[in-house]
């Protein structure tokens, strides 16, 4: 017996912008398929939830997650996917409600597994598989979601870094050729959307199941004709290469922004975490990106209160950070995980510690976000118009990322407008006016 086609389907995605774009392209499998997608606010027969893992704060809001829909209509069938059910695929099989797991490998096939589910109460059903069989690649990109696109290029890592659980929970670096890709990004932009996220787990590490390179993917994809924006999510420092940040300067499709993973500004502590570079390796690709191009927002991946920092290596990593002058920070407080090399250092941090690390960075960046944002007075930028108005403003980011509204005018939503910074709020918003 197979469900009746005419249900609802919500999604509620966690984590990584990787996660949302698979999530996008299932939810265009159940649209196809028949079921009325409705937001994650609204009462559903089926609930897709795609788990994060990689702290064990992302666990515990999949867990809360699951019992607040499963609440909300007990009747409803609950699948689970992500890197929690590729982790620990019988813990969340525990909880009330779930009706079916599927690993990060078996991703692909939930729309028909849950479409052969005889219907909700039953013992859930539970598809898993060790790392070493995580070898499918589920391609997908986000659509009808935003005017921006997220375009999977890559998964998996190799690294192995030692916080870490993304290789446990995604297997080994892969990917699909780059013509297949060139043809998802056709699709995209024939749907109508002007900009592309370039989205995996290690972008840079692209090719390792074809032969190819990154940088041969970004010049494929420049070539693409609809799409007028690029944006590379997440890059590691030892894959930023010189080639590559001089395509992107020379490019006109691919924006003045770069998302790079530090996680700590003492070379003690890098060494410690595994990671592949050092401060002056990592100082080094930020001086080649501002020599390019002085405008690049850069965004920048802390972790604090990792095994073994101490106040020296923290005042050391602010002090770096201070004189990097990034424009974003992501912080981190660290989160032992389970299987991680990690769990087993000695010198832990204190949670309060940890706290007023945070806190201490946490201020740094609103400094360093603002008066980013701050130099784009008096100036011109490119702007697309994203379709969201709020209190008569659209809202847009220019190709450095800085946020913008203008006065709402819905012919100018999915444009490019050319547009004055007259003002920046507190909270670095930019206020302008179009000008063409």
């Amino acid at each position: 017996m197979t469900m009746p086609m005419s249900r609802r389907v919500s999604f509620h995605t966690l984590g990584c912008k990787l996660n949302f774009s698979e999530s996008s392209t299932l939810a265009r499998e159940f649209e196809e398929g028949g079921f009325e997608r409705v937001p994650a606010t609204a009462e559903a027969d089926i609930y897709v939830i795609n788990s994060c893992s990689v702290t064990e704060h992302a666990d515990k809001k999949c867990r809360n997650i699951i019992r607040r829909l499963h609440r909300r209509n007990p009747s409803a069938i609950i699948a689970v996917t992500g890197c929690y059910a590729q982790l620990k695929p019988d813990e969340i099989a525990a909880i009330e409600g779930v009706d079916i797991v599927l690993s990060n490998n078996d991703k692909g096939d939930l729309y028909k597994r849950v479409v052969e589910l005889s219907g909700h109460g039953g013992k859930p059903q539970v598809y898993s598989c060790e790392t070493a069989e995580l070898t499918n690649f589920f391609a997908a990109f986000s659509s009808n979601d935003r005017t921006r696109a997220f375009l999977k290029v890559q998964d998996g890592c190799d690294y192995k870094c030692a916080y870490c659980t993304i290789h446990y929970a995604r297997g080994s670096s892969r990917n699909i050729p780059i013509s297949d890709i060139v043809a998802q990004a056709g699709r995209i932009a024939a749907a109508g959307q002007r900009e592309i996220v370039i989205t995996g787990v290690n972008t840079g590490d692209f090719g390792r199941t074809t032969g190819e390179k990154f940088i041969d993917l970004l010049r494929a994809l420049d070539r693409v004709e609809g799409i007028e924006r690029y944006r590379i999510s997440s890059i590691e420092p030892n894959l930023l290469t010189d080639e590559i940040i001089e395509f992107c300067a020379s490019s006109s499709k691919f924006q003045h922004h770069f998302h790079i993973p530090l996680q700590s500004g003492s070379d003690r502590i890098l060494a410690a975490m595994r990671r592949r570079y050092t401060t002056a390796k990592y100082a080094g690709r930020i001086a080649k990106i501002r020599e390019l191009m002085p405008d690049a927002f850069i965004g920048i991946d802390v972790i604090v209160g990792f095994p073994g920092e101490t106040d020296d290596d923290f005042r050391t990593t602010y002090e770096f950070l201070s004189e990097l002058s990034p424009a974003y920070l992501h912080i981190f407080p660290f989160s032992e995980r389970p299987g991680t090399p990690a769990v087993d250092m000695p010198g832990k941090v204190p949670a309060q510690v940890a706290a007023e690390r945070v806190k201490k960075l946490e201020e740094l960046c609103e400094r360093l976000h603002l008066s980013f944002c701050e130099r784009a007075l008096g100036k011109e930028y490119n702007v697309l118009f994203e379709s969201t108005m709020r209190g008569g403003y659209m809202l847009g980011f220019t190709g450095n990322y800085i946020r913008v509204k203008c006065r709402y005018d819905r012919a100018r939503i999915n444009t490019v407008c050319r547009v004055c910074i007259d003002s920046v709020e507190p909270s670095a918003v930019a206020v302008g006016e179009i000008v063409e």
